[in-house]
């Protein structure tokens, strides 16, 4: 199988193997061992099926000997992990995920879902920004001057509320938009009349 793959993709290499854990079993060790024949140190990924939470639901894991006494033993140790894809990839699975809709939720749901998640990943990232600058300023961890001049950057765009301009349009605006809806309902109601 593994002369077929070379054949049909012949520029790829294989640099692991996945399974849908959720967690590491007494077997994956054994099967990591059978793949050191086809590269020499095979990442193993673990794929969660169903997160619980937000966030990459991969965990990755290479081996390393462990040594309990006299004895030596492989165990798996956890790696850092990036998804990424090519734009051909990508452009193949806009199209899949247009086509794929759930019928029993409506769009709005989705919708205000969809916001909900994205709210709480904001308040994870937000809260790890400031664990990370407690740690900086408390001493324990040196400041990076790459993460500083990032956040720095986020700061400078975010907008200032406090200007009167600006808080006064946005009021104009969402007292615009919510008379469109307000308008939406009474229509609505008289043509249910």
């Amino acid at each position: 199988m593994f002369l077929m793959f070379k054949k049909v993709n012949a520029r790829e290499r294989v640099v692991g193997w996945y399974s849908t854990g959720p967690k590491i079993r007494e077997n994956d060790i054994q099967i990591n061992e059978v793949l050191r024949k086809y590269t020499p140190s095979p990442v193993f990924v673990i794929c969660d099926v169903k997160p619980k939470s937000l966030g990459l639901p991969v965990e990755s894991y290479v081996t390393v000997e462990e040594v309990e006494g006299t004895e030596t033993r492989m165990a798996f140790r956890n790696v850092p992990s990036e998804i990424g894809a090519q734009e051909a990839e990508e452009v193949g699975v806009e199209h899949l995920l247009r086509d794929i809709r759930d019928t029993r939720i409506s769009t709005l749901a989705g919708e205000v879902s969809g916001k909900t998640q994205s709210l709480q990943g904001l308040q994870t990232r937000i809260a790890d920004i400031d664990r990370y600058l407690s740690l900086v300023t408390s001493g324990r961890v040196p400041p990076n001057q790459t993460v500083i001049a990032a956040l720095q950057d986020m700061f400078n765009l975010m907008p200032n509320l406090k200007e009167s301009n600006l808080s006064r349009a946005l009021a104009e605006q969402s007292n615009d938009m919510l008379a469109g809806v307000y308008m939406a309902s009474i229509i609505r109601s008289i043509v249910a009349l």
